[in-house]
């Protein structure tokens, strides 16, 4: 690794317009495969405010981690492209800026914690080089200062003998420590912008809480905008401001979090909260969405849920999908019915169940185009390179490695084998 020291700017430097750090505006990517363009972000726009959590949820595969790799500048293109839209930090467009203009602002302005810690961290470093390293890069600081720095950043994020595991590898760790030491990393730099992909995942929930505690804590000690990328719904009831729910790469709802939880506005997202179990339902079957998320290489047209919507009806199979709208002050929804869907208005019919959906994946035909009917493979573990027509995810585990849509079949890349962590790692330290 090169041990050129470059001092970069603080965030000083950059001077938010009325706390406004981060705007994402019509943001679309794609992935360019050899089965075709996999349309992964489709329109997505939110901001970000000083002191705000912004949580985005959805599914696998609904574009959450892409959209973050897209704003940190670290997809791997090929085969990602950023095709549309823009990326505003404190008002000025990322994406018109060159390569070295965006590596000022990775790390010092904006920072990601990544999911699988253990991938992410270099197992052959220790821990306290590995935070060091970014004091020495980019602060011009000697072993001795960095590493004293180190130790303090292990000591904000509650890892006990920091003095003394600062010289630990990173497979001394647990899972939760793993993740403290990837949030310590994030912060080494007091970015203005924090990026938390899935920072609970695989942690149990007494260390769940322990982690979200501390995020919130950093984000209400430093007045950074906090970015929460997640699928549980219970992991951001008590932590964000607001929240923007993912479908097939586009948002479908954008609301105040207890709005959203008290009265969703779109059949995706009140399906989302109907599957969580509550203690006053014992005995009751768990409601479930049927159905699987569309492939990304033919998302249907219309409004991209309609195959699995218990309302849909004729106009949402039809282009172009309904718009990202505001359906009452504050709330944000994209869907024909949401008004009626608020009021829990009679008007609004049941057109399909779960069972209907899971049938009809059962059997191969697709609701949302009535006359296609594709073959469904005779074995679900034949491997044969392609992507399963029918539901939209490759057959077989295979070697390759997952891809950031689920309409793409895995196959290997030698550039991206350490991950998307590693790789963001390698810019920050240059």
């Amino acid at each position: 690794m090169s041990t050129d020291v470059e001092v970069l700017g603080t965030r000083g430097d950059w001077h938010p317009t009325d706390g406004l750090l981060l705007e994402v505006d019509d943001l679309h990517v794609e992935f360019r495969t050899r089965d075709g363009v996999a349309k992964a972000i489709n329109g997505v726009s939110f901001d970000l405010h000083e002191g705000e959590t912004v949580a985005v949820l959805g599914e696998s595969g609904s574009g959450k981690s892409v959209t973050a790799q897209a704003i940190m500048g670290i997809l791997d293109s090929p085969p990602g492209f950023i095709t549309g839209g823009e990326l505003r930090y404190c008002g000025k467009d990322m994406l018109a800026m060159t390569e070295e203009q965006r590596r000022r602002i990775r790390g010092p302005e904006i920072s990601m914690v990544f999911q699988d810690a253990l991938s992410a961290l270099n197992p052959v470093f220790t821990v306290g080089w590995q935070i060091a390293e970014m004091f020495r890069k980019h602060r011009g600081m000697n072993k001795s200062d960095a590493q004293a720095e180190a130790v303090k950043l292990m000591e904000r994020v509650q890892i006990p003998g920091a003095a003394q595991r600062v010289k630990a590898y990173p497979h001394q760790f647990s899972g939760g420590m793993r993740q403290r030491i990837m949030i310590a990393m994030a912060i080494a730099l007091d970015p203005a912008v924090l990026i938390a992909d899935e920072p609970t995942t695989a942690l149990d929930v007494t260390v769940q809480a322990q982690i979200m505690q501390l995020l919130q804590d950093l984000r209400e000690e430093r007045k950074m905008g906090l970015i929460l990328i997640t699928h549980d719904l219970g992991v951001v009831a008590d932590v964000a401001d607001r929240i923007a729910v993912m479908y097939a790469g586009r948002i479908v709802e954008q609301s105040e979090i207890f709005e959203l939880y008290r009265k969703p506005a779109h059949p995706y997202t009140k399906g989302l909260l109907e599957s969580i179990p509550r203690l006053d339902q014992k005995g009751q079957e768990l409601a479930a969405i049927g159905g699987l998320p569309p492939n990304l290489n033919r998302i249907p047209p219309g409004c991209p849920f309609n195959p699995r919507c218990r309302y849909a009806q004729d106009v949402c199979r039809q282009d172009p999908p309904p718009p990202l709208r505001e359906v009452v002050y504050g709330r944000l929804a994209a869907c024909h019915f949401s008004e009626l869907l608020l009021e829990d208005s009679p008007e609004l019919v049941v057109t399909q169940t779960s069972d209907d959906v899971e049938a009809a994946v059962e059997f191969g035909s697709d609701l949302s185009h009535p006359r296609a009917a594709p073959t469904r493979p005779k074995s679900p573990h034949q491997t044969t390179g392609h992507c399963d027509e029918w539901g939209g995810h490759p057959q077989g585990g295979g070697a390759g490695q997952a891809l950031p849509d689920q309409g793409r079949c895995a196959a290997p890349d030698r550039r991206s084998r350490q991950g998307p962590g590693r790789r963001l790692i390698r810019a920050l330290q240059g």
